[in-house]
């Protein structure tokens, strides 16, 4: 939109760089270009602004497929207006002097007539297109049937306008049919997750059937080798034993030698002492045998006055005494 100011009853304009203005005033054209700026009257002036930028047009429209499926098209198309002064003559692109407003609506105009030109010619295709068919190619041949059809639309370049692109975003079916399309391809897909994970169990009990075997192996490998563990300590047991009786004969041999030596040894020390002791006896009894009476009695008192115990005190009482006095008495009455 042009912006106006008002200034001692002139009126000055000013447009974007993307917008095409024709001034006229008496019925000629005084002001023709893209981006002006320039004074007017706005009782003389007749301006009209026609846009020469990019526009994008964006449509959705139903229709419906060979098999009698309706189908929701969703397409974009971008125009420009490349003759800004054929648009202005066969479009009302005026504005108002005052402030710069569009008196009527011709853009939506301009997308009246591209939507219709594109419905018109999808339509046209996919009226003879099956529903599976405009599902999977529809988006390619819908494209390329509307950019054709609005190449050679007359009224196009007879109204200025220049088609830039197409661009068809989606064809949908409606949403139960959508729902019913999508069901076998579901189902495909939930058996492949079921093979996937049937295959992943039967993997897992193989898995755990080979590490099952694997422990099974080693228990009887564990098993094996505890017997021959087993077996050697009962070899090793009896060559212990065997070993132990050995040394215990040889000992207890050792052992009867030492003692038959030392009962031998006694025996003859004993014989020794005794022999030794029977001529000290010998000797003594004909050392006494030779000797004369009063030289035993002697020997006799001197051995019995060691074995006799020592006396430290002796009392004598008068009855002792007097008995003792009256036997030397009689001792000494006798004749000798």
């Amino acid at each position: 939109m042009a912006d106006i100011t008002r200034r001692l009853g002139w009126r000055h304009l000013r447009s974007a760089p993307t917008a095409h203005i024709r001034h006229h005033r008496g019925g000629k054209l005084i002001h023709d270009g893209t981006g002006l700026s320039f004074r007017f009257r706005p009782l003389t002036a007749a301006i009209s602004e026609v846009p020469v930028d990019d526009r994008e047009l964006a449509m959705a429209f139903h229709a419906r497929t060979a098999d009698f499926q309706d189908v929701t098209v969703q397409a974009t198309v971008t125009y420009r207006i490349s003759d800004p002064a054929v648009a202005a003559a066969r479009l009302d692109f005026s504005i108002d002097p005052d402030s710069g407003v569009w008196r009527g609506a011709p853009l939506e105009q301009l997308s009246t007539l591209l939507t219709e030109t594109a419905q018109q010619h999808a339509l046209d295709v996919l009226a003879r297109t099956s529903l599976a068919a405009a599902l999977v190619d529809g988006v390619a041949s819908v494209r390329e049937r509307i950019s054709a059809g609005l190449a050679a639309e007359p009224r196009l370049p007879a109204t200025g306008i220049e088609v830039v692109a197409v661009r068809v975003v989606a064809i949908r079916p409606e949403p139960e049919v959508e729902r019913a399309l999508r069901t076998p391809a579901r189902e495909q897909i939930q058996q492949e997750a079921d093979r996937a994970t049937y295959e992943r169990r039967a993997v897992a009990v193989e898995r755990e059937r080979t590490i099952a075997e694997n422990e099974l192996a080693s228990r009887i490998e564990l098993a094996r080798r505890e017997e021959q563990l087993v077996e050697q300590r009962g070899t090793n047991a009896r060559r212990e034993a065997e070993e132990n009786a050995a040394a215990d004969g040889v000992r207890a041999e050792a052992e009867a030698t030492r003692t038959v030596r030392l009962a031998q040894a006694e025996a003859k020390a004993e014989r020794e002492k005794g022999e030794a002791r029977a001529q000290a006896q010998a000797a003594w009894l004909r050392v006494h045998s030779e000797a004369d009476p009063a030289t035993l009695s002697a020997l006799t008192t001197a051995r019995l006055a060691e074995n006799l115990p020592r006396i430290d005190s002796l009392t004598v009482s008068p009855d002792v005494l007097t008995g003792l006095l009256a036997k030397l008495g009689r001792a000494d009455g006798e004749p000798r």
